[in-house]
């Protein structure tokens, strides 16, 4: 005689998983924020901030994600206007945000910030700012570190598989969700560093790297089964 003991709650997150909502937001909320990142922005952040007050660095903090929500919020509204204005389809544009994400997901499995949203110039100059008394919160904090074209192109994916005004709803709530928990993690970054320690930081950014890449795949095969070139996946 076999016993099988049914779990009420394992069969209630199955259930919520399949739901299109759930699945949409989960996708979104995740390219999103892994590309965002705001964990792998801790080092620099702190370079650049290493002058100022813990009030400022908030400050600074509270402006960089922000601009983070603006850049991709816009973004996210003016995507489908873009796609028309220079006649770009959303399969060429899933494949080649597939590629940005790609290698922006490999530089993070070997624990770095992608050229693409950080270079050793712009920080530099960014710190020189602080200490000259201009807010470096806009440039390069919120674009290109946090908003950069690995998020915007991810953002611009998204928009381009909406069909309904919750999944619009979907997207500009993940992208004000990353920037709260980018402001939340900046401004407390010194605890956070603490906390987690370099080595934390860079396994947390090699996990999310390699979701990245898995990501990336998706976006990669999703623009070649809109072409026809290869069959989209069955849902699991």
């Amino acid at each position: 005689m076999i016993l099988v003991f049914d779990n009420p709650a394992a069969g209630v997150l199955h259930q919520l998983q399949s739901t299109p909502f759930v699945r949409f937001s989960l996708l979104a909320v995740s390219s999103i924020f892994f590309l965002v990142d705001p964990f792998a922005a801790i080092p620099t952040f702190l370079a650049i901030t290493r002058t100022c007050d813990a009030k400022r660095r908030q400050g600074t903090a509270r402006k960089g994600a922000l601009t983070c929500f603006i850049v991709l919020t816009s973004f996210a509204f003016a995507g489908r206007f873009i796609f028309r204005m220079f006649g770009i389809t959303l399969p060429a544009f899933e494949i080649a945000g597939g590629l940005i994400l790609l290698l922006i997901g490999l530089d993070m499995l070997e624990a770095r910030r992608s050229a693409t949203q950080e270079t050793t110039g712009e920080a530099e100059e960014a710190a020189a700012k602080e200490c000259a008394g201009e807010e470096a919160g806009i440039v390069p904090l919120g674009i290109p570190m946090l908003a950069g074209p690995g998020a915007i192109s991810s953002v611009m994916v998204l928009v381009g598989q909406v069909t309904t005004t919750w999944q619009m709803a979907a997207i500009i709530g993940c992208i004000a969700f990353t920037a709260l928990v980018s402001y939340w993690v900046l401004a407390g970054a010194s605890s956070v560093r603490k906390v987690l320690g370099e080595t934390g930081i860079r396994i947390l950014v090699r996990i999310m790297g390699l979701l990245l890449v898995a990501l990336a795949m998706q976006f990669f095969v999703n623009g070649l089964a809109d072409l026809g070139i290869v069959h989209p996946p069955a849902p699991q």
